[in-house]
């Protein structure tokens, strides 16, 4: 029973919404009001940091941001662009209301940078883009040791799959499955409903019919729509979607959320190697040098940053928050395991990602069983 409803779980517990953010190799960034205070001593050559580029280093970068130049991610970006002008480099953004745009753009040599989903990026680079693995990270604790084990030089070739690279990950928040009707309480249940799914995805349509139940061709300009208006019964959102995107409207007086995190979602910086080398010879060396000094600020970046997510959690009204019973958590945890592994088998995940990721876990709860299998 527990296998055959295992093999259905990716279609729920995926991430069927990304919010992409801009990620620099520096460190996670915090809110955009905060991003310039927190910077404000870092000074070149001084305290550890790298002196300034010898010649200016001019890049490009196409960011996606749902509300083009009026989008928090697009503000956050120009703080970030101020910044590194400290260190000789000039950033020119390009800015997409399409990630899919934004994407086939950098892919297509437009620009030397692409700020997009790891969902999106995960067609670059198959190893960091598997971090959004369905129950991988279960808490921002595991995410901040993750992202510090990310920077071990060790694991930066497999960052690479020339000639691109992902240089840096900003988490966005945990995953929640939301429903229009508070009855839908578990996997069972959602059989025959209707699931919003990413139309460029077709694994996920194939996971929902297997799940029985009805997928909807979404993407992240229109999901929150089709939900609000009853289109779709199930969506999966971080707490940062709720507001901006009204998703209590299609929340109504019967939805619920499911208080149990299925994901941690992220965002991914994309370079390609090839055209930043031809501007900058030892892009290795200076890649190497921003990761060992982001260790010493990546704690302050994160604890503003999950602050900011936290609070962002406890904003959504607790009328909505569905609890999980004990013995209901516990089993959608081990179904989500085995879920982890058929779809690494199937090719989705990187192995490797996974890992670490289980090491990750295993570090913070070493009694748990997963700890003693060979199988992830």
């Amino acid at each position: 029973m527990f296998k055959r409803l295992a093999a259905r779980l990716p279609a729920l517990f995926r991430p069927l919404l990304l919010l992409p953010v801009l990620a620099m190799p520096l460190a996670p960034a915090a809110q955009a009001t905060e991003i310039m205070a927190i910077a404000k001593d870092l000074k070149p050559g001084e305290n550890g940091l790298p002196a300034p580029l010898d010649k200016p280093l001019h890049l490009s970068v196409c960011l996606f941001d749902i509300l083009g130049k009026n989008g928090e991610l697009y503000n956050r970006a120009k703080d970030l662009v101020l910044i590194a002008r400290r260190w000789n480099v000039y950033t020119e953004i390009k800015v997409f209301t399409d990630e899919r745009i934004a994407a086939e753009n950098f892919k297509a040599g437009q620009c030397d940078a692409a700020g997009i989903s790891t969902l999106r990026a995960r067609q670059f680079n198959s190893f960091i883009g598997s971090i959004d693995a369905v129950g991988a990270v279960p808490s921002y604790e595991h995410m901040r040791i993750l992202l510090k084990t990310l920077l071990d030089p060790k694991l930066i070739p497999l960052s690479i799959t020339e000639p691109y690279q992902i240089v840096g990950v900003l988490p966005v928040g945990a995953l929640y499955v939301m429903v229009r009707d508070r009855e839908i309480n578990s996997i069972e249940k959602a059989a025959g409903k209707k699931i919003a799914v990413l139309d460029w995805d077709k694994s996920q349509a194939e996971m929902v019919q297997k799940l029985g139940a009805q997928p909807v061709a979404s993407d992240i300009t229109n999901f929150a729509g089709k939900f609000n208006n009853g289109q779709v019964d199930i969506i999966a959102a971080p707490a940062i979607a709720f507001r901006p995107m009204e998703l209590y409207k299609g929340l109504g007086t019967t939805g619920a959320i499911y208080k149990f995190p299925l994901a941690q979602i992220t965002g991914s910086l994309v370079i390609n190697r090839e055209r930043l080398r031809a501007k900058l010879p030892d892009l290795d060396q200076k890649m190497l040098s921003l990761r060992a000094v982001a260790l010493q600020f990546m704690d302050d970046f994160l604890d503003e940053l999950f602050t900011y997510v936290d609070k962002l959690e406890k904003d959504i009204p607790a009328k909505y928050w569905m609890e999980l019973t004990p013995d209901d958590e516990k089993r959608y945890k081990e179904m989500m395991r085995e879920a982890r592994i058929q779809m690494t088998k199937a090719g989705y995940y990187d192995p490797r990602m996974m890992k670490v990721l289980k090491k990750v876990r295993c570090k913070l709860e070493p009694s748990k069983a997963e700890c003693s299998m060979n199988d992830e």
